[in-house]
């Protein structure tokens, strides 16, 4: 009886993490594009005072 053993390559492992990174990113840059600036502003705003960060 033999046994076989699968190995893995690099590049295979590494292709989920990176089109997670850029399906998250393209995500993340298209939904800032069309968000109007004012309410990024005020997101951004609400979580530096819930982390503790000063602002005004």
């Amino acid at each position: 009886m033999a046994t076989q053993t699968k190995t893995a390559s690099a590049a295979r492992t590494g292709f989920v993490p990176v089109m997670f990174a850029v399906v998250l990113g393209l995500g993340i840059v298209t939904l800032t594009g069309h968000v109007q600036a004012a309410a990024l502003h005020d997101a951004a705003h609400d979580v530096r005072h819930a982390t503790g960060f000063p602002c005004h």
